[in-house]
């Protein structure tokens, strides 16, 4: 699924009236009687990013989409195995999210 600034092909970056600039460009090119859909489209991507709000909101709600499958391979991929110990196991357990030792697939063996 393309975002809106794909859709209006500007960069994230983009100041209001370049945004503006993009959609009334597009539209000309896809007016609502020739394409609705493509219309209909257009007018979603910029009433979603048409404003520093708008911009805002979509950053904090809008997930990319991902690929489950690739990054499920790629954690379970790894050149060597790792060797867990009861300490470092009772480590990861007592962990939280927020504790820097709690890294998946960066995991070090640390010196006692």
């Amino acid at each position: 699924m393309k975002s809106p600034y794909e859709i209006l092909e500007v960069t994230e970056q983009a100041s209001d009236s370049e945004i503006k600039q993009a959609y009334l460009q597009k539209v000309k090119l896809n007016p609502p009687d020739r394409d609705h859909e493509k219309f209909q489209q257009l007018h979603s991507a910029y009433e979603t990013i048409k404003n520093a709000t708008g911009r805002e909101k979509y950053a904090l709600f809008n997930y990319p989409d991902a690929d489950f499958d690739a990054l499920l391979d790629q954690a379970f991929s790894s050149e060597q195995p790792v060797s867990i110990n009861a300490d470092h196991f009772d480590k990861l357990l007592q962990a939280s999210i927020d504790d820097k030792a709690f890294l998946i697939g960066n995991y070090k063996k640390t010196q006692a």
